[in-house]
C-alpha cells in the first residue's frame, strides 16, 4: 500500500466561485499549483483529488458536467507534466446526510479501497476545516491547510473548534515544496 497527497479541488488547484463551478469556462487554475504538480510527478506517493460538488445534488449543474469539468482539469495537469491517479467526488448536498461528503471520510476511504492507499501515511491539502476535518477522521496523520481559497478565513475559525493539529502553508506550491522530497 502506498500513501498518497489528497487535494481538495475548488480553493487549493482552481478558484472558488461564489455561484460554483458551472461549466470548464468558469475554471481558472492556480497557475503556481500545475507547476508544484509537475514538479511531484515522480514522487512515491500517489495524487489523488476529493472534492465535495453539491451543485449537483442542488441542480445547478448535471453529474456529467461535473464530471467533465474534473477530466479537463487532470488534462490540464497532465499536459503541464503532472499527474493525477485518481479523482473522487462526492455529488450529495450537506442536507443528504451521505457518507462522502467532507468533513465525512467517505471520499477518503473509497480512494483508499480504490487505489490501495495507506491513509495513515498519506498526507490532506485542502483550504477549508472541513478537508482537515475529513482527514483527521479517516487516520491521515498529515494534515494541511493552504491559505488560498476560503484558507484564510478557516484559519481564523480554527481557533474557535477543537481540531488536532495542523500545517499552514500560503500555497500548494509552498506546501508540496515543504512536504515532498526533492526528485
Amino acid at each position: 500500500m502506498q500513501p498518497a497527497i489528497f487535494l481538495d479541488r475548488d480553493g487549493v488547484i482552481i478558484e472558488n466561485r461564489p455561484q460554483y463551478v458551472r461549466s470548464w469556462d468558469d475554471v481558472v487554475i492556480y497557475e503556481q499549483s500545475i507547476s508544484a504538480l509537475a514538479k511531484i510527478n515522480s514522487c512515491p506517493f500517489k495524487v489523488v483529488i476529493i472534492t465535495n460538488q453539491s451543485a449537483v445534488s442542488r441542480g445547478i449543474i448535471q453529474l456529467s458536467t461535473a464530471e467533465e469539468i474534473n477530466q479537463r482539469l487532470v488534462e490540464s495537469i497532465q499536459k503541464a507534466g503532472g499527474r493525477i491517479d485518481g479523482v473522487f467526488m462526492c455529488p450529495h448536498a450537506p442536507e443528504d446526510a451521505c457518507e462522502c461528503r467532507k468533513p465525512k471520510p467517505g471520499l477518503l476511504y473509497e480512494a483508499a479501497q480504490a487505489l490501495c492507499i495507506d491513509l495513515s501515511r498519506s498526507i490532506l491539502i485542502g483550504d477549508a476545516l472541513s478537508d482537515l476535518q475529513a482527514g483527521q477522521a479517516a487516520g491521515v496523520q498529515t494534515r494541511i491547510l493552504v491559505k488560498t481559497g476560503r484558507g484564510v478565513e478557516q484559519y481564523h475559525l480554527a481557533r474557535e473548534i477543537q481540531m488536532e493539529p495542523f500545517q499552514v502553508f500560503e500555497t500548494l506550491a509552498e506546501a508540496l515544496a515543504g512536504i515532498v522530497p526533492e526528485n
